[in-house]
């Protein structure tokens, strides 16, 4: 049992392994092949918490190591592929910059789930994950459909994206967790249309599919919120 308590540690490491490797990638080759380390990366944030359950070694230290190794690769990663995505454009010389944006906010964003008390049926604020994975396979879609190549590899649209996720990361926005008490349809069926719609689309377009599904993912929340409040009401 001693060793089995340090293997969701392990796979947090792996995460932070996964940021860093992406990183160095992303500043020598080019921002195309970071998406490879985060969806690595995400694949062991998912199974490091699973196993801190499934073993019953939840900590305290493995939380806040957790959430160092998602800064690394869900903060720091995409801001340096935000970065180069503008910087390619041949813009103003200061604008690649505002790719570091993500990076803090990411920060904010993780220090403020720490402490939350309301994140366990939902999530308040964008994902640091969902955002990465959004920014890191734009370049994706743009080459999976031809119009959205221009939008993508314009530096004031991934200007604004970048302002408006950004501040998703640490908004008081409600948005769904796929945390189950039962697997009826009621009550659930936000989160199975925003599965369905998220499997079309990589079913579809492969990776590319992950902005699109992280859109859906924003829009289904609001229209969950939107309908508990009104039926709050009456």
């Amino acid at each position: 049992m001693s060793i089995l308590r340090h293997i969701p540690n392990l796979l947090t490491c792996l995460n932070l392994l996964s940021g860093m490797i992406g990183i160095h990638i992303v500043m020598e080759e080019g921002p195309v092949f970071g998406y490879y380390f985060i969806l690595a990366a995400a694949v062991f944030d998912f199974f490091d918490g699973f196993a801190a359950r499934l073993l019953g070694v939840q900590s305290d230290i493995g939380q806040q190591l957790d959430s160092l190794a998602d800064l690394v690769t869900f903060g720091v990663l995409p801001s340096f592929i935000v970065f180069y995505l503008i910087q390619a454009s041949g813009v103003p010389a200061y604008l690649p910059y505002i790719g570091f944006l993500i990076g803090i906010q990411s920060a904010i964003r993780l220090a403020k789930f720490n402490v939350d008390e309301r994140q366990t049926e939902r999530f308040i604020g964008l994902p640091t994950p969902a955002n990465a994975l959004f920014f890191s396979t734009l370049p994706l879609l743009g080459q999976k459909v031809a119009f959205l190549s221009e939008i993508w590899n314009n530096p004031w649209v991934l200007s604004a994206l970048t302002l408006i996720f950004s501040y998703l990361l640490t908004a008081e926005l409600p948005l769904l967790a796929l945390k189950f008490k039962h697997f009826g349809w009621k009550q659930n069926e936000f989160r199975y249309l925003m599965l369905l719609v998220s499997l079309a689309g990589i079913a579809i377009w492969g990776w590319a599919g992950i902005p699109i599904a992280v859109i859906s993912y924003i829009f289904l929340s609001m229209i969950s919120n939107r309908l508990e409040k009104h039926e709050g009401k009456t």
